[in-house]
């Protein structure tokens, strides 16, 4: 072959080369044109703490007091304007309107942070029985029937109010004859309110 020859071939080689692409470009499915791929809302983060112009809305009227809600798998403290009796004489006055607050279901405010609170909306509280130590609140629901987190927020909540609980010990029963516990808030209880309630709680003597 001569080189006359040689070089003719070259370019005739290189389309059919580019023609061949095209064909097995084209039986791939591969496009020209490139198409959004949906994969999905990208992962959130959520915050967990209230903007303060949320905070100034919501303590609007009535006492600021501090209640523990779930947030991240956590119990993380939110502040809240609560029809509280200004003197710390009627413990279960104050025990009443905190439960309801946290019985609340979130304002859209807490929400968004991504606050929640597994704390039934029925559940009521009253005061001692017969025969129960001093300072015993007692629940329309047995304590440890109640769902973890439920019980976690309700611990914390009451241990950390001082005119409520003055030592940090909460003592909590149920509607029947079962004996009160004395339950403690501690770091794990508020690290994982799911799985340590009960077995924070201290039998009385």
């Amino acid at each position: 072959m001569t080189p006359t020859e040689r070089r003719g071939r070259r370019p005739a080689a290189a389309l059919a080369a580019a023609a061949l692409c095209a064909v097995l470009a084209a039986g791939c499915g591969i496009r020209t044109t490139s198409v959004p791929v949906d994969a999905g809302p990208a992962p959130s983060r959520v915050p967990c703490a209230m903007p303060a112009e949320d905070i100034t809305t919501q303590a609007q009227q009535g006492i600021p007091v501090q209640i523990y809600l779930v947030c991240a798998s956590e119990l993380v403290t939110v502040d809240r304007s609560a029809q509280v009796p200004e003197t710390a004489s009627d413990r279960l006055r104050i025990a009443r309107a905190l439960l309801d607050e946290l019985r609340l279901e979130p304002p859209a405010a807490e929400e968004r942070a991504g606050f929640s609170t597994h704390v039934p909306a029925a559940l009521r509280i009253g005061g001692p029985v017969t025969g129960d130590p001093k300072g015993t609140l007692r629940l329309s629901e047995q304590p440890e029937d109640l769902p973890s987190e439920a019980l976690a927020q309700i611990v914390c909540t009451y241990a950390e109010s001082e005119s409520l609980v003055p030592d940090g010990s909460v003592t909590l029963g149920g509607p029947g004859g079962y004996p009160p516990r004395a339950y403690l808030c501690t770091t794990e209880t508020k690290a994982s309110p799911e799985a340590v309630p009960t077995t924070d709680a201290a039998p009385l003597p």
